[in-house]
This record gives C-alpha cells, sequence and structure tokens, in this order.
C-alpha cells in the first residue's frame, strides 16, 4: 500500500516499492501494470529492478480470502548498458499463496523488449509516469484526515493546478494474459494486489511491500516516515480485523467534521468496507475504470486520486487535473506505456 514518497527507505532503494498498480482489458485480454522505483526521490532512484527481489502480481477469483494465482517476475543484474534479464513464472492454487513453490516458467526474456509465450506477453523498464496530482490539495485533505479536522479548501485553486510529477519516471512491469487463459476468462470476479519480496539470509523471502487500490497510504499513513506501521508486509485478508475500525473511524470523524454526512460512522464503516481488504476489483472482459460510479479496475488516465479524496471526505475534490493531463505519457496499444 505504498506510493510515490513512502519513506526515507523507499528514497534510498525505490526498486523494491510500489507505486501503481492498473488493471484493464487490452486486445482480448486482461493487462496488469505494476510501477515501482519513481525517479521523484531523486538521486536515491537507483535505475532498474532489484535483482535478488521478486515481483508478485496475485489474483483472487469470488471473493476468495486467498489468492489461487500468482505471476511472479524476476530480475537479473544489469549489463554494463542496464539491460537486465527478465523471467515470468505462474503459480496456481495453493501454491500461489506462499514463497516455496517454484511454478512454471511462461516466459523468458530482456528489459525494454517485449517477451511471448503462449499468447502471454511481458515487458520490462522505464517508463514515463502517467500518475497526476497537485501534492499541495493532497496535503490539505490527508492533513484533515489525520487530525479529524474539518477539509478546509478555500484556499485550493483548482485551475491553477499543477501536476507535481510531471516529467517524471518508473519502472513498469506490463503483463498482457490473453482471455484463452483458463482462469482469466471474460466474466471472471477478480480481485488483484502486488507485491514486492526480498531475499533473506536465511533462505527465505520477506514482503517488502504491497499494494492494491490506489491512494491508501498517502490519506490514511502519511506520517508513517519510519516505515514501522505492519500494513505493506500483511496479507490482504488480515486488512479489515487489523485496520477496519481505525480507518471507518478516521473517515467518521473527517467527515463529522466537515458536516458531509448525516451519519458519519455509517458512512465510514460503508467506505472501510469498500476499501479493505486491499484489493482492486475487476470484472474480466469489462471495460476498466476507477472512478465515482464504480471502481472496476484501473486505467492509467483514471484520476484516482480525486476519486479517493472524494470517497473519504463525502465531498467534491476536485483535482483541477484531468487524463489529458498526462495523455503524452497514454498508450491504447501494447505494451499500453510510454517507455523513457
Amino acid at each position: 500500500m505504498s506510493h510515490h514518497l513512502d519513506t526515507p527507505l523507499a528514497a534510498q532503494n525505490g526498486q523494491l516499492f510500489i507505486d501503481d498498480l492498473y488493471v484493464f482489458p487490452g486486445e482480448d485480454s486482461t493487462v496488469f501494470v505494476m510501477d515501482v522505483n519513481s525517479n521523484i526521490t531523486g538521486v536515491y532512484a537507483e535505475p532498474g529492478f532489484h535483482h535478488e527481489a521478486r515481483y508478485e502480481i496475485k489474483v483472487h477469483f469470488d471473493g476468495a480470502d486467498q489468492e489461487s494465482l500468482t505471476f511472479r517476475f524476476s530480475f537479473g543484474e544489469p549489463d554494463p548498458n542496464g539491460r537486465q534479464t527478465l523471467r515470468l513464472h505462474s503459480l496456481t492454487g495453493t501454491d500461489a499463496q506462499g514463497d516455496n513453490a517454484e511454478g512454471e516458467l511462461v516466459l523468458e526474456g530482456h528489459t525494454g523488449e517485449t517477451a511471448e509465450a503462449g499468447g502471454i506477453r511481458a515487458w520490462a523498464g522505464r517508463v514515463q509516469e502517467a500518475f497526476y496530482i497537485d501534492l499541495s490539495l493532497l496535503a490539505a485533505v490527508n492533513g484533515a484526515v489525520a487530525t479529524g479536522t474539518a477539509v478546509d479548501l478555500s484556499s485550493w485553486n483548482p485551475q491553477a493546478a499543477q501536476n507535481t510529477f510531471a516529467g517524471t519516471t518508473v519502472e513498469a512491469i506490463v503483463l498482457e494474459v490473453p482471455h484463452t487463459h483458463d482462469r482469466l476468462r471474460p466474466g471472471a470476479r477478480t480481485g488483484v494486489w502486488c507485491a514486492t519480496k526480498l531475499a533473506t539470509d536465511a533462505g527465505g523471502w520477506r514482503q517488502i511491500n504491497r499494494g492494491g487500490y490506489p491512494m491508501m497510504w498517502p490519506i490514511f499513513w502519511p506520517d508513517d516516515t519510519d516505515f514501522s506501521n505492519p500494513a505493506n508486509t500483511r496479507h490482504p485478508s488480515e486488512d479489515v480485523a487489523a485496520d477496519g475500525r481505525a480507518i471507518a473511524e478516521q473517515i467518521a470523524t473527517v467527515v463529522a467534521a466537515t458536516g458531509t454526512a448525516a451519519d458519519p460512522a455509517g458512512y465510514g464503516q460503508t467506505v472501510a468496507a469498500q476499501l479493505l481488504p486491499d484489493v482492486l476489483p475487476y470484472v474480466v472482459g469489462t471495460p476498466a475504470s476507477f472512478g465515482f460510479a464504480a471502481r472496476n479496475g484501473r486505467i492509467r488516465a483514471d484520476n484516482a486520486p480525486e476519486v479517493m479524496m472524494s470517497l473519504v471526505t463525502n465531498m467534491p475534490v476536485p483535482s483541477g487535473l484531468s487524463p489529458a493531463t498526462t495523455k503524452a505519457q497514454q498508450n491504447d496499444h501494447f505494451p499500453y506505456v510510454v517507455p523513457q
């Protein structure tokens, strides 16, 4: 449940820190995009992917607590030109839930190039950032959520909004799975999340970061600068018990202070139930949209910050930005990103 400016630790090794997760339909396919390693952290952003890490995309079906399909990417050390080898494994059933199974090798390739096998395509490399927000607006909203005070947008001028992430880049992992896949057939109800895991000295794997819904961390835990919150290392099935009440109360307090809900406690519980467990819902084969009317997957053009801030505060929070803000960073065809 990370974001671009997570912690000082993220700045030191952004390769392991998730910026965004997208799920949307492709060309008779489902597309997953996992962004990591934003260079907004400046000189600390080391190019590429961590060669001792796993980058996993996990899929739950029909509201199940546990994933039954995992796509696992791993990368080799960079060559003198920065190019890395890429491997993709698929794990199913109970194997998808742990770290011990090796899974089935689906394809191999290199960063910056398309790898394809059995109708599955993958691409990984540095791309232009498609996420957009003016962080001064976020500060007004997450400050109110943190203190339980009314949201004050009186000094916010949407017409003057500037995209803080203009000109930045991220490392993207793109996976396209055809509708002929055994599980990802049209109509399948899925919940998707992603994780980064790092090899331990003892020979196992430690989960470093995970992501599902956008904007969770910057709205609810913006001050966790020592990275002590356990949300990143737990499984989504533990979310409701661990944070359900706290998030419901945070939302209830801020909407009560702002006066945007007749039943603040009920509204807080309703929104918390939508956001937890933190997995991104998507019905395979349907149009994706992370919007006000519904949240079904997410495309790279979606104004997720505006949607999430409005949902949490129960009031319109105009960002002043739109999908046109990063039109040049969007691509309708594989690999659906704009390489840097």
